[in-house]
């Protein structure tokens, strides 16, 4: 069988960007790499990073002359006329902060654009991805990107996430080939039911050109056909994996278990949850320790909560830990929570699975239909996630058998695994 040709489109990449995103690219691309001959471009790439298996080319690396050639050749045609770029836009947060935010629909035809310039080119190369501008990069990462691809060989182009969707349907117009964009997250788990706005426009719009849809979960893939309105047919769910890695456990320096919640401080994760949880489970049980890990929007409100709630010194907040930090918390937890409002897959869950972690986790996730031995509960059911945390603590027998089950699911779930089904995906859209 011929071997398949892919470029992947990403927008965080390791080691310049550790995100839960980057880590998802890399760890999919480096499981691919296997089975397919691998091309990957991003914004920016460590110039001294090199993967087995794929090339990996970052914007913030190109030359002008590079991409010079296809200048005749390539035209821009947006799928909306933005007329001011929305200002601090962010996947991993839910507000699109601007002052005015126009972005009209257009209709056919293509719309010629200058010739890309030193100054656009070193957009990637200073600054953050994110942050006031990362609309004006979006967009220019998709006409660079589609000039680059213009001049490589390739079967299938495959976007990750609405940062590089614009990318994806720009390569597939310059070069005829199949789109299949992965979907990580999106603005409804991040905003809710009532998403709409600039980023929610451009998943709709990239999934709509796109021939395959990737969800990370089949929770996700219900919302991009209910709330997207995406035909079916062409959705087609694949868990994320999990790289392997040497659990330990380590000594913790007191005596009472400990319970973590590891993720942003954002709405969409379900902090204050965690809190009123650790508020009930206290009630019952005065010696446990809460631990919560992470930064975000909600950080300075959920230390106030904690304050009023009088959980003193049983709760404590850890800010942003860096993975050999985290590595170390989980090593010392007894037991995993996540209460996530929307949580298209939920890597940390797994994470905490590897280390023989028992967990209790909201069913509005993907990683609740991996984690076969977790206890389960709605997002807003405090009552029941606080009565399951006691009972793990209360019942030796019980988490035995969660561990045990935990050690069999994170065996299955496999950046390996997940590769096999998106090549799957690929031949799919090549033949079609």
């Amino acid at each position: 069988m011929k071997e398949i040709k892919v470029l992947k489109l990403g927008w965080e990449f390791p080691p310049l960007i550790n995100g839960g995103l980057g880590i998802a690219c890399l760890g999919i691309s480096k499981a691919l790499a296997k089975q397919v001959s691998l091309d990957v471009i991003v914004p920016k790439a460590d110039h001294t990073a090199h993967f087995d298996g794929f090339g990996l080319h970052g914007l913030n690396n190109t030359r002008l002359e590079e991409i010079q050639p296809v200048e005749g050749r390539f035209k821009f045609d947006s799928f909306a006329q933005v007329e001011r770029i929305p200002l601090h836009l962010d996947p991993y947060f839910s507000e699109e902060n601007a002052e005015v935010t126009q972005a009209v629909q257009r209709g056919g035809g293509w719309a010629r654009f200058t010739a890309t310039t030193r100054k656009q080119l070193e957009m990637f190369k200073f600054g953050e991805l994110y942050g006031e501008d990362v609309g004006a990069k979006v967009i220019e990462f998709a006409k660079i990107a589609a000039k680059l691809a213009m001049q490589r060989d390739f079967d299938v182009v495959h976007a990750h996430d609405w940062m590089t969707y614009l990318a994806g349907v720009e390569v597939k117009k310059a070069t005829g080939k199949p789109l299949v964009v992965h979907l990580h997250a999106s603005q409804y788990d991040r905003a809710g039911a009532d998403a709409r706005g600039w980023i929610f426009d451009l998943e709709k719009f990239g999934m709509e050109q796109a021939d395959a849809v990737i969800p990370v979960s089949n929770y996700t893939g219900k919302i991009v056909v209910d709330h997207y309105g995406i035909d079916p047919a062409k959705v087609f769910p694949v868990h994320n994996g999990a790289d392997p890695v040497d659990h330990f456990r380590s000594e913790k320096k007191f005596p009472e278990p400990l319970v973590l919640f590891l993720g942003r401080l954002t709405a969409q994760k379900g902090p204050e949850f965690f809190l009123e949880i650790a508020d009930k489970v206290l009630a019952e049980l005065p010696d446990v320790r809460f631990v919560m890990a992470g930064t975000g929007d909600k950080f300075k409100d959920l230390i106030e909560a904690k304050a009023f709630r009088g959980l003193g010194g049983r709760f404590h907040f850890t800010g942003f830990l860096n993975k050999a930090k985290v590595n170390e918390l989980l090593s010392m937890t007894d037991i995993y929570c996540m209460p996530s409002v929307s949580e298209p897959f939920g890597l940390s869950a797994l994470e905490a699975a590897q280390f023989s972690i028992p967990a209790v986790i909201s069913k509005q996730s993907g990683v609740a239909e991996v984690l076969q031995g977790a206890l389960k509960a709605d997002y807003w059911d405090i009552d029941l996630m606080a009565k399951q945390i006691v009972r793990i603590l209360k019942e030796p027998e019980l988490r035995e058998e969660l561990v045990k089950q935990a050690d069999k699911d994170v065996e299955a779930a496999t950046w390996d695994a997940a590769a096999v089904k998106v090549v799957d995906v690929y031949r799919k859209v090549i033949k079609s």
